[in-house]
């Protein structure tokens, strides 16, 4: 099937036939999802795009009710109904990119942008205008909250119609693209590029006087609008037609003219600071001094540690007690590997070139972020590198080769893993001790954040005498991990102290709630494990459906017993069962094997295989190797027996 939302949302089937796809809801619906074809949508972000920021009750039951009216329309007319898959965290539409028009033209549109870079103007004019011609209105046109979304198309649409139309100039076809350029001029007042390209265009068919009289009128919007000047890209453009020359023209019609004025330099960057701090810091001591203190020399710092534990938070921290610049990169915008070095590009301002351009500086984006970055004493923050930590750290080092004034401060579950990197752990915030008295708890950092955050919904809240037991025991539950104790403190609005401590035994549920401007994986508990476990690779996976047999922890003979049950003693592809406790997406306050302790986290490792429970395999080989320890494995023995039991396996421990 073929799709498209650069206009009215459209099916057809391969041989081209359109079908309907449902109602104004059906429709909307199926646009947001195309929008990430290939990838779950949360359904928070549905619902933000079918209903605003004022959704409805009943909001999530409506949203169940489109996706059914889209899958039946969707077999009623010869299409796939089962292509609108249901997950944990949202809905996935299984389609290629390439087969829905939005990502075709993005591709295309970076394939024309590219082609100049190695003269190749005339493929960058077909390449473009086959990726504009996808265009067939605004989009998506019937999502009615895009939002966001639909301004980058229309973005990318804009910059794509100014690579057309510079490749056109390029190639020496002035006169067609002039009255399209004042078109584009008069829809977009304040962009500079459009500018600039007329003025070439205006120059090159010999109207000089026409070509000023545009530098004039922009240098006059700017001021009466904005109070600017120009920047740097269409002066230079006006510099060169005052002097005779036509910048960039090539082909028939390019007068002969001395050589051109050296290209200037790229503007300079304007950094992207980091998050504003709107709540208070509670605890990290430790590591906020071996992030900030004078001797630390280390140039590469990460902080790993599980998801939710504050990573982030920290080092929005020590980038406040710094004296150098800053500039803070979301790396979650990240889609994949290749898209790692235009999101830091963006973070430190560098704009896409118009006009007269620092073209050496574009072939390579890496090349590009060293010019900026050369000369500047800066702390980049790459947050959140676990899911692209091959690119960040091939970014990370040619940065560290090329910039010495530069440090950079990564965060992830996992380090770099490049020479010069200094870990810094960032574990679960300190519990008190099970005697200590009131102020000692009170002076506990997870008993602490707990309190603040609390305060922040219901403004009386204090932890007193009576209320203390409860609040280290909700904190002791949690594991003293940052997240989930604000995602508890949050439920206070709603529900007293003590009903919050009886219903930690289903934690996902209750911690469901949390700030909606948060990213998606940070709302929920149960996204956050959603996300760790899918940035595991299948054998991963797979070691961990096995770990969910153990309810209490395991010894390493345990786990090295249950890694290799399924080979009979030969040892699977993939990590061992060392390296996958060893590593860092595993690692916490106590060891991977403790995933079990939840049953709703056991029943994800273990269901989410499409097994749909335990390994009976492997719950017989943990029994076998329970009967032969003896006493020494009597929780371990319950465990396995009761998973062996629950997956058909009969158990022969007495």
């Amino acid at each position: 099937m073929i799709f498209g939302i650069l206009g009215p949302v459209e099916v057809r089937l391969p041989d081209g036939s359109p079908i309907a796809a449902g109602g104004p809801g059906a429709r909307a619906l199926l646009a947001l999802l195309l929008l990430d074809a290939g990838h779950i949508v949360p359904t928070e972000r549905l619902i933000d795009g079918l209903y605003g920021e004022d959704p409805p009750a009943g909001a999530a039951n409506a949203l169940q009710s489109h996706v059914s009216r889209l899958r039946r329309g969707l077999r009623a007319h010869g299409g796939d109904g089962e292509l609108v898959e249901f997950h944990a965290m949202g809905y996935r539409v299984a389609v290629d990119p390439e087969a829905v028009d939005a990502h075709r033209f993005e591709r295309l549109a970076r394939g024309g942008r590219a082609a100049p870079a190695a003269g190749e103007h005339a493929s960058a004019t077909a390449l473009l205008g086959e990726a504009i011609g996808l265009w067939r209105g605004p989009a998506p046109a019937d999502v009615p909250f895009a939002g966001a979304r639909a301004t980058r198309l229309e973005e990318l649409r804009v910059a794509a119609t100014e690579d057309h139309i510079e490749a056109q100039i390029a190639i020496g076809a002035l006169r067609g693209v002039i009255p399209e350029l004042r078109v584009l001029v008069e829809a977009h007042p304040l962009r500079e590029r459009p500018r600039g390209l007329l003025m070439r265009a205006l120059h090159g068919t010999g109207r000089q006087a026409e070509a000023l009289e545009v530098y004039e009128d922009l240098r006059r919007v700017l001021a009466d609008e904005l109070g600017a000047d120009p920047s740097p890209e269409p002066a230079a453009v006006h510099v060169a037609v005052l002097r005779g020359e036509i910048p960039g023209l090539r082909g028939p019609g390019a007068p002969s003219a001395p050589p051109p004025a050296p290209e200037p330099a790229l503007p300079g960057p304007v950094f992207t600071p980091p998050p504003g701090r709107l709540t208070g810091f509670v605890g990290r001591e430790a590591e906020l001094a071996r992030l900030t203190g004078s001797g630390t020399a280390a140039r590469l710092l990460t902080l790993t540690g599980p998801g939710g534990a504050g990573k982030t938070r920290l080092a929005i921290e020590a980038a406040a007690r710094t004296a150098d610049e800053v500039c803070f990169v979301d790396l979650t915008r990240a889609a994949d590997d290749a898209a790692l070095v235009h999101v830091v590009a963006s973070a430190l301002g560098i704009r896409e070139a118009g006009g007269v351009t620092a073209s050496a500086a574009e072939v390579d984006p890496g090349a590009r972020i060293v010019s900026v970055l050369a000369g500047h004493r800066l702390l980049l923050i790459l947050d959140n590198c676990e899911h692209v930590v091959g690119a960040a750290a091939e970014l990370a080092h040619l940065v560290l080769d090329e910039c010495p004034g530069v440090r950079i401060l990564a965060t992830g579950r996992e380090p770099l893993g490049i020479t010069g990197e200094v870990l810094c752990p960032v574990p679960e915030l300190a519990l008190p001790d099970p005697d200590a008295d009131l102020d000692a708890l009170r002076a506990a950092p997870a008993i602490e954040l707990f309190a603040a955050r609390a305060a922040a919904v219901r403004p009386n809240f204090a932890v007193t005498a009576e209320t203390a037991p409860e609040v280290a025991r909700i904190c002791t539950a949690l594991d003293g991990l940052p997240l989930a104790i604000e995602l508890a403190a949050a439920r206070l609005r709603t529900l007293p102290l003590t009903e919050i401590a009886a219903r930690l035994d289903d934690r996902f549920r209750l911690l469901s709630r949390g700030s909606r401007t948060a990213a998606p994986r940070h709302r929920t508990l149960h996204a956050v494990v959603e996300w760790s476990r899918d940035l595991l690779d299948p054998d991963e996976r797979a070691l961990a459906r096995r770990f969910t047999v153990f309810t209490g922890g395991a010894t390493l003979a345990a786990v090295a017993a249950v890694r290799r049950v399924r080979g009979r003693g030969r040892r699977p592809a993939g990590r061992t069962h060392r390296e996958v406790v060893d590593h860092p997406r595993g690692r916490g306050r106590r060891p991977i094997p403790d995933v079990g302790d939840d049953p709703r986290v056991r029943r994800g490792a273990a269901g989410r295989s499409g097994r749909g429970g335990a390994d009976p395999a492997c719950a017989r080989g943990l029994l076998h190797g329970s009967g032969r320890r003896g006493g020494r494995g009597s929780a371990r023995t319950g465990s396995a027996r009761a998973v062996a039991e629950a997956a058909g396996s009969p158990s022969t421990v007495r």
